[in-house]
């Protein structure tokens, strides 16, 4: 894979994803084994850079790191010198003379991992900027629908509830739409983006829009739930959570009109009860617990392609 850092997939060819989604079958193998270690990034360093808090995903990307024989440093802004008013860019410099390989980084400010790759000789992993991008969970995504259908090209698939601060599904989006996919986008007016006419405004490729999940879930082949992020919300976007539920809720009764065979997915963190069913999420048609493991499959995929040594992957 020739590029630097992994920012979002607006600038990811169908071949790159493929590339990365073909290592992460590789890597998958590995996991697989007794013991989940193989060499190519012996002596590199990763840096997991958090200024949010995250389980699944920082614990994926040390997983990931480790599997792989990587030194890792996990930094979080609290206990760091960001505390003492240490500039991120300050912040990059140190890490940067202290060695490391790659930085893994998760922030609250949309753009900051772009400052980050300008400022560091390394590589730069987004694991998540405010409400901008999520670029290793939409792979993860990618991944674990063509692994249980084969392809993605022809699929539908229904992203439904809080579009306008998720950052899953803006590179969901993206990476969806660049293998063939189409998208469906559901929730309520007040949380999704202006997307003018006809599903498209420039910057995002074209995608449909709905506000009536019963009327759109017919048509899916999966289904993926999005948490609402309260934590990002400003007042007043849904009148109560009791309407939110009773309109949006990915609950049995909607997934039986879903096609034959439709997934149901989630990012994570889930809310149980509110936009997913619990009965739902631990159902027949849940791959929710898949995207979880597919998640340190295609990071450690990501990892090797960006600072790996090509030789020694098949190696015990």
């Amino acid at each position: 894979m020739d590029r630097k850092d992994v920012l979002d997939l607006d600038d990811f060819s169908a071949e790159e994803i493929d590339e990365v989604l073909a290592t992460a079958e590789a890597m998958r193998e590995v996991l697989s084994r007794p013991i989940r270690r193989v060499p190519p990034l012996r002596g590199k360093t990763i840096v997991n850079l958090f200024y949010e808090a995250s389980t699944r995903t920082r614990i994926s990307f040390e997983l990931a790191a480790k599997n792989l024989s990587a030194d890792v440093v996990n930094i979080t802004a609290t206990g760091s010198s960001v505390e003492k008013g240490e500039s991120l860019v300050d912040t990059i410099k140190t890490l940067q003379a202290l060695g490391a390989d790659v930085v893994v980084m998760r922030h609250s400010m949309a753009g900051a991992p772009y400052l980050v790759a300008q400022h560091l000789r390394g590589s730069v992993v987004n694991a998540g900027d405010g409400c901008h991008a999520h670029p290793t969970q939409a792979l993860l995504d990618l991944f674990t629908i063509r692994q249980k259908f084969g392809f993605i090209r022809g699929l539908t698939v229904v992203i439904v509830g809080d579009i306008l601060y998720s950052r899953v599904a803006r590179s969901d989006v993206w990476g969806l739409t660049r293998m063939g996919a189409q998208v469906i986008l559901c929730g309520p007016p007040t949380l999704m983006p202006d997307f003018g006419v006809n599903g498209h405004r420039a910057g995002l490729p074209p995608v449909e829009i709905c506000y009536d999940l019963d009327r759109c879930i017919h048509r899916a082949d999966v289904v993926m739930a999005l948490r609402i992020q309260r934590e990002r919300q400003t007042g007043g976007l849904l009148p109560s959570l009791r309407e939110y539920i009773n309109l949006y809720q990915v609950n049995a009764a909607r997934v039986e009109k879903a096609r034959p065979g439709a997934l149901v997915m989630h990012p994570g963190p889930m809310n149980e009860g509110i936009e997913i069913a619990p009965d739902v999420a631990r159902g027949s048609r849940s791959v929710i617990e898949e995207q979880v493991t597919n998640g340190v499959a295609i990071r450690m995929a990501l990892l090797f392609l960006l600072a790996g040594e090509r030789v020694g992957l098949a190696v015990a």
